[in-house]
């Protein structure tokens, strides 16, 4: 139970890794803030597993990529658990498309959704963090991030933008005991894996060394090991969760 008596917030948490986090947190003594855009009935399942479990949980819907409800998620789930030790900054949405194609919208959405939100609900949680003595912070970024995909220039943008801004808040926010981190999934079998073609998915393979797809729970032990005391040395880290696609 390497999480007993913490409480976590995971936006992003209906479905694919967020809802593979949500749980795991759960398994590992910790209360879970579930926190969705629009799916109230997935999240709600996901609430109701937790309960199964004999994890406290609520779910919340927020769009984190506004300000104001960011400040409304996190005051909930204060006023519901008195406390957040732990946020993962999981919520993500892509729009691909090659850049001459690109519509601005397009762009917009996804780097406020995918970068802009994790800079919200980090500033929302950081002083009531400070005033209990410490917490974590962990931004989920991507492989492509890293290394880069054609079709994908704003989705690319915001995750490299969230390791660019994972090591920035991880230096001002050490002194108070916060620690801050990445991790960066690469292929993981999602809803956004799911519709894709048969050769994409080889062509994907190939380029893997431990030659498959990683699963949400692969990415969901990996910000547990960062959520806990485990890592209590480690701050500023992007931790790749990716099969050795990218190295």
């Amino acid at each position: 139970m390497l999480l007993q008596n913490k409480v976590a917030l995971v936006t992003g948490a209906s479905r694919g890794i967020g809802r593979a986090i949500a749980l795991e947190m759960g398994r590992h003594g910790a209360s879970v803030v579930v926190n969705y855009a629009s799916s109230q009935g997935p999240a709600q399942e996901v609430v109701e597993e937790l309960q199964q479990m004999g994890v406290k949980a609520i779910a919340l819907q927020a769009d984190v990529a506004s300000s104001e409800e960011c400040s409304a998620l996190v005051q909930k789930s204060l006023d519901h658990f008195g406390q957040v030790d732990i946020l993962v900054n999981n919520a993500g949405i892509t729009r691909d498309g090659l850049l001459m194609r690109m519509k601005e919208e397009d762009f917009d959405a996804v780097i406020n959704t995918n970068l802009k939100s994790a800079f919200l609900m980090s500033k929302a949680v950081v002083r009531p963090m400070m005033k209990s003595g410490g917490g974590r912070i962990i931004n989920v970024s991507s492989v492509v991030g890293q290394m880069g995909n054609a079709g994908q220039a704003n989705y690319v943008a915001s995750k490299a933008g969230v390791i660019g801004m994972t090591k920035s808040i991880a230096r001002e926010v050490a002194p108070k005991n916060i620690l801050v981190n990445a991790v960066a999934p690469g292929f993981i079998e999602s809803d956004m894996t799911a519709g894709l073609k048969d050769s994409v998915r080889q062509t994907m393979l190939s380029h893997i060394p431990l030659g498959s797809f990683g699963s949400p729970e692969d990415v969901a032990g990996a910000v547990i090991y960062l959520s806990s005391e485990l890592s209590k040395y480690v701050t500023g880290q992007v931790v790749a969760v990716n099969g050795g696609m990218y190295m």
